[in-house]
């Protein structure tokens, strides 16, 4: 459909007007400490066109954390982002060059151009964020077909550019990330706004994939490691995340002791975290912790579109249960998405 000239301009203050708002709004200035003592809510599979017609509007509605799945399609070296589909881009991201590019122009982009999007809103709005980037490899990487964790690094620092917070910002003159985290080395959430801090983890496919015997945690946080014992940590673009809600150190799984100290993000199951499972562990450590599914905790809460005092309520109590990130579909509640809470 064809829109003409005037309708888009109107579109575009309409929607930067909301973005204003939202992101100007609400307890966030009155946090002290770091953006590891703070909850924010993020959008599952952030992507998704019949969701949002484009990216844009997802960060207009306050969230703090996008979702992105992506493949890697080695037969153009391109990564594809879709829910579904291996070799074609199926998503709301138009590979914005201004601001005013954000609302307008052909969707079903690639990885690159997700990120400009985001790049290009965030310099718009320099008080907003930090922004969650969570990218979920769906089939995990392919680095002897030339799309392995350099070749993701490529794409990542030269679209997001000075507006990435890398693993090297964190971790500053300490030995590993996990010393930086405990030692909450973090920044201010004031001092990361309009920063964008993008952290990985293994897909489905990937997971479900019997031949598959390096998944995509294992893979970069080797990666990491080594980048750090060549004086190379400045290259990484990413943190790898721990997958699954488990107790103790999930870390311990890790056959190899040496990647460990490299993982200080974490992602599983709500419902799982907060039924018997000491999530203090992460909070005390610094380390950010993605509880996905939120409306599945008891009582379950409407996946999109909860009454929203019960789905205030529900991020209230992941923030209590030591969340960083409270994942969800509530899609049309940015007065919930735009929350900013305390931590614990």
């Amino acid at each position: 459909m064809l829109v003409n000239r005037t309708g888009r301009v109107a579109a575009l203050a309409a929607t930067l007007t909301l973005a204003t708002a939202v992101v100007t709004a609400g307890p966030a200035a009155a946090l002290s400490g770091t953006a590891a003592q703070a909850t924010v809510t993020g959008v599952h599979n952030t992507y998704n066109n019949p969701t949002y017609p484009f990216l844009a509007q997802a960060l207009d509605a306050g969230t703090g954390m996008i979702e992105l799945d992506t493949w890697t399609d080695v037969f153009t070296q391109q990564w594809k982002v879709s829910h579904d589909s291996p070799t074609s881009n199926t998503n709301n991201c138009v590979n914005a060059a201004s601001p005013a590019d954000l609302y307008t122009g052909g969707a079903n982009k690639d990885l690159g151009s997700c990120l400009d999007d985001a790049r290009v809103w965030l310099t718009a709005h320099p008080t907003a964020g930090p922004l969650f980037i969570k990218v979920e490899m769906k089939a995990g990487f392919q680095a002897n077909l030339g799309m392995g964790p350099s070749q993701f690094d490529s794409v990542v620092n030269s679209h997001l550019g000075s507006t990435l917070f890398r693993p090297a910002n964190l971790l500053g003159g300490f030995p590993t990330l996990d010393a930086a985290a405990k030692a909450n080395a973090w920044p201010s959430r004031a001092a990361l706004a309009g920063k964008a801090v993008v952290y990985i983890i293994p897909g489905t496919v990937e997971l479900a994939n019997p031949l598959d015997h390096l998944h995509t945690d294992v893979e970069y946080g080797t990666y990491l490691k080594n980048l750090a014992a060549s004086g190379n940590t400045a290259q990484a673009s990413t943190f790898p995340a721990v997958l699954g809600a488990q107790s103790g150190d999930p870390r311990n799984q890790y056959s190899d002791t040496t990647i460990r100290p490299w993982f200080v993000f974490f992602d599983g199951d709500a419902a799982t975290y907060v039924n018997g499972i000491d999530t203090s562990f992460y909070d005390t450590n610094h380390y950010i912790l993605t509880m996905t599914d939120a409306q599945n905790v008891a009582p379950a809460l409407n996946d999109t579109n909860p009454a929203v005092a019960d789905a205030q309520a529900r991020v209230a109590l992941l923030a209590k249960d030591h969340a960083s990130i409270v994942s969800n579909d509530w899609s049309s509640l940015p007065t919930v998405l735009g929350e900013v809470l305390p931590r614990g």
